[in-house]
């Protein structure tokens, strides 16, 4: 079977050549290989057990990897789930079992990028990693809890792995360009540059590094500034996936800043989304959800300024429409907030959802016939326009025998410290109501 890892190491990219060959020559991850930490106890020890490695790219899963087949006394089979399915599988465990049974040694079955796995692919090896032929090692860019099978899940340990510092970043960067390009020397500019567009990625700065090398050997440069590497580079956008976790985590963050009424932290996360490249018109979709659950009607104004601001963009598109979003979040974060209405309304469906269908009371009911009058519908119904203040103090409109319910609490910001004082002028009114019937 063909092995991921089998490369020419002289023709082999700059990342391949400089991958780490021994554990002391890994950068980062610290709270995972200093002394004591779990993944040098289990180095140390020799003792392998399944785990699933989870990290953006370029932070060493697969360093990892490569580097437990020399550590430990394993056969070391690797797939990478792009390109294998069920029949590579079966392959594996038939290899696994000869492994076992002519040379009574364990084998380690790592499978690269394992969320692109489906169920039944991962259901395929799960019984051989239960039954102790294979030690599983997955790498992933994706939340196993979301992507990898639960039973999978459970007889493994999930490592969670960190882009680089900049600090770490930094001494990959000096490795490298002392290693690969000797005849070179940066500026500080330059240095800063590479390790930016790099975004805590050992693999990009690598990269980037061995573009830079064979641009400057072209143009006969031995000294590279800011302005060589602007010049070399494409674009490079920070590292974002729009279907994975890095999404999320920045428009989660771009939310609770807005809730949290801090306007730098919301303008810098909805700034990092946009350079990252997210779909402004998607940003738009969520400052309009954010006006209505936390802002709500303790500042109604919010919600129409999100949609006027989405409709800019429409008409503008990108970037002079991307400052009427940035406003929008502006607006938003600096705004009273309420989720009194969002809670309410949370709270009322769950009621629905669980409660009976109760009928809907007599007097309530329309009577556009005769009949209809003739059993009573709308008969004692009191028109609210029609009463001191239009409002018929002591009506009751829920089905009759339903708990009494306060779902919809207004705060005591923005426009609703006056709907609450509405609110409770108007259950006053129902108290004496209820008293002059007794």
């Amino acid at each position: 079977m063909d092995d991921l890892f089998t490369v020419n190491r002289a023709d082999a990219p700059l990342a391949e050549r400089l991958r780490p060959r021994i554990l002391a020559e890994v950068i980062g991850q610290a709270h995972l290989l200093a002394p004591g930490k779990p993944l040098e106890m289990a180095f140390r020890s020799g003792q392998l057990h399944s785990m699933i490695l989870w990290g953006p790219p370029g932070v060493g899963k697969t360093t990892l990897a490569r580097l437990m087949a020399d550590a430990f006394d394993a056969d070391f089979i690797a797939l990478s789930a792009v390109f294998s399915g069920v029949r590579e599988i079966r392959e594996a465990v038939a290899r696994a079992e000869a492994t076992r049974a002519h040379h009574g040694r364990r084998t380690i079955l790592f499978v690269d990028e394992v969320h692109r796995f489906n169920k039944a692919q991962q259901d395929a090896f799960l019984p051989y990693v239960e039954g102790g032929l294979l030690t599983f090692v997955g790498a992933t860019t994706e939340n196993p809890s979301f992507e990898v099978n639960s039973a999978l899940l459970s007889r493994a340990s999930v490592y969670v792995l960190h882009p680089l510092s900049v600090e770490e970043m930094g001494l990959l960067f000096e490795r490298a360009s002392a290693r690969a390009l000797p005849g070179l020397n940066f500026d500080d500019d330059a240095r800063e540059r590479l390790i930016g567009l790099a975004d805590g990625d050992a693999r990009r700065l690598l990269n980037h590094l061995e573009q830079i090398g064979t641009a400057a050997v072209t143009a006969g440069a031995s000294r590279v500034d800011g302005a060589f590497v602007e010049a070399t580079l494409a674009q490079s956008l920070r590292r974002f996936d729009k279907g994975g976790d890095a999404f999320y985590d920045q428009i989660s963050a771009l939310h609770k800043a807005v809730r949290g009424s801090s306007p730098d932290a919301a303008l810098y996360w909805f700034c990092r989304m946009l350079d990252g490249g997210a779909d402004a018109r998607y940003l738009a979709r969520r400052i309009v959800r954010m006006a209505w659950e936390d802002i709500g009607l303790a500042d109604p104004r919010a919600a129409r300024i999100a949609l006027d601001a989405a409709e800019t963009f429409e008409r503008l598109g990108s970037p002079e429409g991307e400052l009427a979003l940035a406003e929008a979040v502006l607006y938003l974060t600096m705004a009273a907030k309420s989720n009194a209405a969002y809670l309410a309304y949370n709270a009322a469906r769950s009621f629905v959802a669980a409660d009976s269908s109760r009928p809907v009371p007599v007097h309530l009911r329309n009577a556009p016939t005769r009949l209809m009058k003739q059993l009573g519908y709308g008969r004692d119904y009191r028109y609210a326009h029609d009463q001191a203040e239009a409002y018929a103090a002591g009506e009751t409109y829920f089905p009759e025998g339903m708990p009494a319910v306060e779902w919809y609490r207004p705060v005591e910001r923005g426009l609703e410290i006056r709907i609450g004082e509405k609110l409770a002028h108007l259950r006053e009114l129902d108290r004496q109501a209820g008293k002059k019937k007794e």
